[in-house]
């Protein structure tokens, strides 16, 4: 919940937003049961508040988190700090065997913002962290719906193939937005007689109908993008075609 609404507030978007308070209000405590410990649960009466929750970080992942542009300069930043961090990670801060290792917490915490920033205007990220900062990141060329069909992963595959050398990155979401099983949020039951625990999945379809979403991007360099996109939509228009002579 933290998160969210600090992301929702430093991004503008709106649709991170969800009620807090009627959240916090509801919070119960779910006495135990067999094979069971205490948890955390809401009251009936916040259902409606838990689905906002639930959908706030559905849109926040496909509106801002799996974004085409942040996708790419999360990738270029990956790329600039295996150029930069020594054997191409950070140190460790804890030993093989679990237990800290307080030299490697200490190198581990040097690695900042603001040396990461130095290191990368010296020009030590190399060709990607070059393209950080110029802003010459990789373009988008396609993407699939946020959960994709058989007949989409296959258009997806035939404009890989077309596009060949040209891509230079491809990023696939893997987000279960909300688990059925065990994490499911119980609800406590109103009244004074008879309560009874429901998960939150039984009392709303909305969030019982949510589906993973699997979505795939590729991307090619700015430099290649209108080639890229000639490709894409020559294929598109081959594959497209063929498909509505087949639906007539």
């Amino acid at each position: 919940m933290d998160y969210l609404l600090r992301d929702a507030l430093h991004t503008g978007a709106r649709s991170g937003s969800f009620d807090l308070d009627r959240i916090v209000s509801t919070i119960v405590a779910i006495p135990p049961t067999e094979g069971r410990v205490p948890r955390l649960g809401i009251s009936e009466g916040g259902v409606h508040a838990a689905e906002s929750l639930v959908l706030a970080r559905y849109f926040m992942f496909t509106q801002v988190y799996f974004h085409r542009t942040r996708i790419a300069y999360d990738h270029h930043l990956q790329e600039a700090l295996k150029q930069l961090l020594p054997n191409g990670s950070f140190p460790s801060p804890s030993k093989k065997d679990g237990s800290a290792n307080e030299e490697g917490i200490d190198e581990y915490l040097k690695w900042d913002d603001w040396r990461v920033q130095c290191e990368l205007r010296e020009g030590r990220g190399k060709e990607h962290g070059d393209r950080l900062l110029s802003r010459d990141h990789f373009r988008e060329v396609f993407h699939t719906v946020e959960s994709p069909n058989r007949d989409d992963i296959e258009e997806y595959e035939r404009v890989k193939e077309a596009l060949d050398e040209l891509v230079v990155h491809e990023a696939i979401a893997g987000k279960k937005w909300y688990k059925m099983e065990d994490s499911d949020v119980p609800v406590l039951s109103e009244g004074q007689s008879n309560r009874h625990v429901k998960p939150l999945s039984h009392h709303s379809t909305l969030v019982a109908s949510l589906k993973s979403i699997a979505q795939r991007r590729l991307f090619v360099a700015k430099a290649n993008q209108v080639k890229a996109n000639s490709r894409r939509d020559g294929i598109l228009k081959k594959t497209r075609g063929h498909d509505n002579e087949r639906s007539n």
